[in-house]
C-alpha cells in the first residue's frame, strides 16, 4: 500500500517551541522503517518545513493510507488533515496516532478519521495495513479505540527496526535543539519509574518502565550520521550501573557523540561520579526538571527532592561544564513575589537556560479534577494547551499580570546583556541570533496574549 505520513505543524495560536527547536519526526521514521520491508512504499511529510497545503501532498501521492501525528495542542489539526484527505479521495484511510491519542482517544473522533491507535503504535499501525489488505479482520486489531473496547495493555518489549531516518533527508539540515544542531533522536526507554502529580508521561505507558538493551542502542548510535545526539527518554538518568556500563560501551566501541538528556536533580545530586565519567563520553547538556525553589511546592507536585538537592544537581552540572537546561512551574496562586523569588534563586544558580510552564492540568493527570472547574480556556480549544497558555485563573493576580510577570522572568533570566554574550562566547553569534529571534517570536504571541488579556 502507499502511505503517507504527517507531522502537522501548529496553529498559530501555539505558543511555539518550534521557535527555538525542530526535532525529527522520530516516530513517523519508526513507522516507516517498520512497513516497508512488507511490502509498502512510505513517505514523510514535515508540515512544521512545508509550506505547501496537506491537500497538495495528497493529491501528488495518490495514498492509499494517510497517517497523522501529534500532540494535545495538534488535536484539531489533525482531524483538519484528515478531513482534507478524505476530500481528495473518500477511499483513502486515515489513521491518527501520538501520545495523546493513547490516552484520550475520544478527542479524535471524526467522520473523518477512519483508526485511533491507542497503544503499541508500530504492531497497531501493521495490522491495520494487514486489515485493509484482507489478512485480518477489522476485530483482531485490539490496540485500536473504540468505545466499547477496553484500554489494551501496552507492550513491554521494543523489537523493532531502527528508525528510517533517510526519509527525513531533504529536512535534515532544518533539525535541531537550541544549539544542538543537525541533531538526531534517540528513544532508549519507555515510561518513566516516578509519579510527579503533574506529569503525563505515566499515563502512556500505564505506569510502567521498561528500556531497551544497552547492545542495541549502541547498534543504532553506530548507524546515526550526525553527532549531536537527543536521547527523548522521558528520564535517561535511571540507574546509576546502567548509565556507567552505557559509558563503557560507547568507549568500547568507538561511539563518539554529543548528548542531550532528561534527567532529574536527585539522581544528578547523588552521582557526581557518574556525571563526570559521562561527560567525558560527550555529555553535553541535561534538562531537568527543576520546577521550583520552593521544597513545599516540591512535596505538593510529588517531585521527591527539595531545594537542596536541586541545587546541588545545577552545581554538578556547572563544575563539569555540563549545560542546563531548567524547567519550571509557575503556581497559580503566585505573586510578583513568588515570580521574584523565582528570578533571584536562579541568578543565584547561574541559569541562562530556562523554561517556565504555568502549572497545566492535562486530562489524565493526578492534579486534573482538582482544577478542571476553574478552566479559563475550553477543553476542545487545543491549540492553547500547548504547556505554555494559562488555562486555569490565576487565584491572586489577573491573567494579564501574570503573563507580564512571565515574561519579565524570561527578560531578567535569557534575554538579557549578560546571558546574551555568555551564548555569543559559548555557541557563537550565528547560532545566537538565530536562537534570539526564534525567541523574539514566542515573545512576541506572549505580548498578544498580554494585551487580549485572556487564556
Amino acid at each position: 500500500m502507499n502511505v503517507l505520513l504527517f507531522r502537522p505543524r501548529p496553529d498559530k495560536e501555539t505558543i511555539g517551541l518550534q521557535n527555538v527547536m525542530i526535532c525529527e519526526p522520530l516516530e513517523l521514521e519508526y513507522i516507516a522503517a517498520n512497513i516497508e520491508p512488507l511490502g509498502h512504499t512510505c513517505t514523510i511529510i514535515d508540515m512544521i518545513i512545508e509550506k505547501k497545503d496537506v491537500t497538495y501532498f495528497v493529491k501528488e501521492y495518490n495514498p492509499d493510507v494517510v497517517g497523522i501525528t501529534g500532540y494535545i495542542s495538534h488535536v484539531n489539526i489533525m482531524k483538519d488533515y484528515a478531513k482534507k484527505a478524505k476530500e481528495v479521495n473518500p477511499l483513502i484511510k486515515t489513521i491518527i496516532g501520538g501520545v495523546h491519542a493513547e490516552v484520550n482517544p475520544g478527542d479524535f473522533e471524526s467522520e473523518y478519521v477512519d483508526y485511533i491507535i491507542r497503544a503499541n503504535g508500530i504492531r497497531t499501525f501493521i495490522d491495520i495495513l494487514n486489515s485493509l489488505e484482507g489478512k485480518n479482520s477489522n476485530d483482531e486489531i485490539e490496540c485500536v479505540y473504540a468505545k466499547d473496547r477496553p484500554a489494551p495493555k501496552k507492550d513491554t518489549s521494543f523489537d523493532y527496526r531502527f528508525p528510517a531516518r533517510e526519509k527525513v533527508d531533504a529536512y535534515r539540515s532544518k533539525y535541531y535543539y537550541m544549539f544542538h544542531r543537525n541533531c538526531s533522536l534517540i528513544k532508549t526507554s519507555f515510561g518513566c519509574p516516578y509519579n510527579c502529580k503533574f506529569c503525563f508521561c505515566r499515563q502512556i505507558m500505564d505506569d510502567q518502565y521498561f528500556a531497551r538493551s544497552l547492545e542495541n542502542i549502541a547498534d543504532e548510535l553506530e548507524e546515526v550520521k550526525e553527532t549531536e545526539i537527543y536521547i527523548v527518554d522521558d528520564d535517561f538518568l535511571v540507574g546509576r550501573q546502567r548509565i556507567l556500563d552505557f559509558c563503557d560501551l560507547l568507549e568500547k566501541r568507538d561511539i563518539h557523540k554529543k548528548y542531550l538528556i532528561y534527567g532529574r536533580a536527585d539522581f544528578i545530586a547523588a552521582n557526581e561520579d557518574v556525571i563526570k565519567r559521562f561527560k567525558e563520553v560527550g555529555l553535553r547538556a541535561v534538562i531537568v526538571g527543576l520546577e521550583s525553589c520552593d521544597s513545599k511546592q516540591l512535596d505538593d507536585y510529588n517531585k521527591r527532592t527539595n531545594v537542596e538537592i536541586n541545587e546541588r544537581a545545577v552545581g554538578i552540572l556547572k563544575k563539569y561544564d555540563v549545560e542546563c537546561y531548567g524547567t519550571f512551574i509557575l503556581g497559580l496562586d503566585w505573586t510578583w513575589a513568588d515570580f521574584s523569588a523565582l528570578y533571584k534563586w536562579i541568578k543565584k544558580l547561574d541559569l541562562v537556560f530556562v523554561n517556565l510552564q504555568p502549572l497545566t492540568p492535562l486530562r489524565g493527570t493526578d492534579i486534573y479534577e482538582k482544577y478542571k472547574p476553574r478552566f479559563i480556556v475550553r477543553e476542545d480549544e487545543y491549540e492553547k494547551w500547548d504547556l505554555a497558555h494559562l488555562v486555569v485563573e490565576p487565584d491572586h493576580i489577573s491573567v494579564r499580570k501574570y503573563y507580564w510577570y512571565t515574561m519579565v522572568l524570561y527578560y531578567l533570566i535569557t534575554a538579557n546583556p549578560v546571558s546574551w554574550w555568555y551564548m555569543v562566547k559559548k555557541y557563537g553569534l550565528h547560532d545566537t541570533l538565530k536562537l534570539t529571534i526564534g525567541a523574539g517570536r514566542v515573545n512576541t504571541q506572549y505580548w498578544k496574549k498580554l494585551i487580549k488579556g485572556e487564556g
